[in-house]
């Protein structure tokens, strides 16, 4: 399956959707947003009078357009087949009362001066393997796709015309299925919607019901055929109308910046607003855990994945849902996804599953740790909830004598057991990035320490220990600093290198300024770094690599790198250049408001990765620092 692009994601609490700009479900995850993916292929089609298969996807007589119904995850495709003259709209919705259920309706409207015969045509593919193999069933009103492990249901509110369990494929495309099975070893099979005549100017509607569920212990067959007759009972349309209500609700509870009526504050405000209603469908509630964003490359074909939940990630993540009043689901990914994902040395692996299960690594990443001990402390900044730190100092306190350690060897210029790669995964050594996040780790787990002394003004013991320790991390911050100033700073060439290993200029050695905070921005040697990176990573549009010789999926500039500039400017009093790298992401979004990782610098349009989650992060940090210098 090499469909990368989710252009639009909508979902509930189980269910995850992604769907392309011509309407087609690409995939389907439940119970998670990062396990488990359902669909190979699901088509939807109509045939017409006599017409072979038309694809709603994609014909060459179709003309589309796309939108979200206004401040809500439910989205609209319109598909208009110029050659019969045959509009339809595609509304697709995951109702917030039916965890486990994507509503998929159709309506049908002739736009011609002659009667048209219409059949909607249902194709499904599941994926499959022989540990866990797909089989179909035909039901009177649809198709079940089963497994030991699960019923995946695709039915309407009337029954089908007919249907085809094998060699669906060979058949599709002239819009005829015919089988004599109603059920079959396979898990490739097509059902007929009849929708009869419909007259000109007459229109039809037609709700497509896919449903999971799992196949628990104790489980009759017969529980899947009630679970469909109460679903087909209820009023669809009000299932619809009740989702967008929740999420205008969800979407205004968590505004709390006013745009004016300005194009340009509105084209904001569509990607503030995205961003509100894509952070709910990137978490796993029960868990606490946040995927980067919904899966693109499930064959790595081009990268190595990207539905996992990185603890790297909270430093920007968290920081942003905090800033939209959040608050509960960063304290969640704290107290819970990462209390249950730090291994007992006290570090956390590279990356997790949302369920806190390890996900597939390929290596050792020190600031997955570091930038957890300092995520909890801005937390902290943000709510002045001295319970939190106190709920989570156990946690961060392991965590900070592992990093200790670590630190320790490198100062003493000792072999370390495990080599690091740097933030972007890429190059094993010991990174500026990573040594910035440490230092910040160790300043504010002092700061943890001040505030958690008072709690033990009857025990001097204990008081002596934390007083002990704050010297101790204030040295070793003092330390850091020497060390990276004497290692890291190219005096030939006037600019803080990314690592010990190679010369290449990076944006991330702006994490020496934010979030981390090693040296002040208007310090020489840093303006003399930012000078090299607009030489050498600003391209001819404005947008910013993220080192020399990206060729990561292409020489392209990243939403990320750009907004990490704009967030130095604003550190350093420019305004107008921040200003000059927002207004390039800005620009960039797709048209629903998703940011991208990269950005075509041809088309100036979104690429790669659709709706990431550290690229929503940083515009939030960037847009907040901007309406603030507007008071």
């Amino acid at each position: 399956m090499n469909k990368y692009f989710n252009d639009a994601i909508i979902g509930n609490n189980k269910i995850r959707a992604g769907v392309t700009k011509k309407g087609e479900l690409i995939r389907l995850f439940y119970p998670n947003i990062d396990f488990k993916q359902f669909i190979e292929e699901f088509m939807v089609g109509v045939k017409v009078n006599d017409s072979n298969l038309i694809h709603l996807e994609n014909d060459i007589n179709n003309v589309y357009g796309q939108y979200y119904s206004e401040g809500t995850n439910v989205l609209n495709t319109e598909i208009e087949n110029t050659y019969f003259k045959l509009g339809i709209i595609q509304t697709d919705c995951a109702p917030i009362e039916n965890n486990n259920l994507l509503i998929r309706k159709y309506k049908l409207i002739n736009q011609n001066t002659i009667p048209l015969e219409v059949k909607l045509i249902v194709k499904s593919k599941l994926l499959t393997n022989e540990n866990n193999d797909v089989a179909s069933r035909i039901i009177d009103n649809g198709l079940i796709q089963y497994t030991h492990d699960y019923n995946f249901a695709i039915f309407s509110n009337k029954n089908i015309m007919s249907h085809k369990l094998h060699g669906i494929d060979d058949v599709i495309e002239g819009a005829i299925l015919e089988d004599k099975d109603y059920i079959g070893m396979t898990n490739n099979s097509g059902i007929i919607y009849d929708l009869k005549t419909i007259e000109p100017n007459g229109e039809i509607e037609i709700p497509l019901y896919i449903y999971i569920n799992d196949n628990k212990e104790k489980y009759k067959l017969s529980d899947i055929d009630k679970e469909i007759d109460n679903i087909v009972k209820k009023d669809y349309n009000q299932e619809i109308i009740k989702t967008k209500k929740y999420w205008r609700k969800y979407l205004k509870s968590h505004s709390n910046i006013e745009f004016s009526d300005s194009s340009y504050e509105q084209n904001i405000k569509n990607i503030y607003d995205r961003t509100i209603l894509l952070y709910p469908l990137l978490g796993n509630s029960e868990t606490g855990g946040i995927a980067a964003s919904m899966e693109i490359d499930e064959g790595k074909t081009l990268c190595g994945r990207y539905a996992y939940s990185w603890p790297r990630d909270a430093v920007f993540i968290t920081k942003a849902l905090d800033l939209l009043d959040m608050n509960k689901e960063t304290e969640k990914f704290y107290k819970s996804f990462c209390k249950n994902t730090q291994s007992k040395n006290g570090m956390w692996e590279q990356r997790f599953y949302t369920d806190g299960r390890l996900a597939p690594a390929w290596g050792y990443q020190i600031d997955e740790t570091s930038s957890v001990v300092f995520g909890v402390y801005s937390h902290y900044l943000n709510t002045k909830d001295l319970k939190f730190l106190k709920d989570n100092f156990k946690m961060i306190e392991k965590a900070t004598k592992y990093l200790e350690k670590y630190i320790d060897k490198i100062l003493k210029g000792e072999r370390l057991e495990k080599i690091s790669y740097d933030l972007w995964e890429m190059h094993e050594g010991i990174s500026l990035y990573s040594l910035s996040s440490i230092f910040a780790s160790f300043e504010a787990m002092v700061k943890v320490n001040e505030l958690i002394l008072p709690e033990f003004v009857n025990n001097r013991l204990k008081q002596n220990e934390i007083k002990e320790q704050i010297q101790i991390l204030q040295d070793k911050s003092r330390q850091i600093k020497e060390f990276i100033v004497k290692n890291f700073y190219d005096e030939q060439n006037n600019y803080y290198r990314r690592n010990l290993e190679d010369e290449k200029i990076d944006i991330s050695v702006l994490g020496t300024i934010v979030p981390f905070n090693v040296f002040s921005p208007k310090e020489k040697k840093i303006q003399n770094t930012v000078e090299r990176i607009n030489m050498t990573l600003r391209t001819y549009t404005g947008g910013y690599l993220r080192f020399e010789y990206d060729h990561y999926t292409g020489d392209r500039p990243w939403v990320i790198a750009t907004l990490w500039m704009a967030l130095y400017y604003l550190e350093i009093g420019k305004k107008k250049e921040a200003k000059e790298c927002f207004d390039f992401v800005v620009k960039t979004q797709n048209s629903h408001g998703f940011l991208a990782e990269q950005v075509d610098n041809q088309k100036m349009e979104s690429a790669w990765v659709i709706g990431l989650g550290w690229s929503h992060a940083m515009f939030i940090l960037v847009l907040n620092k901007l309406k603030e210098l507007e008071k």
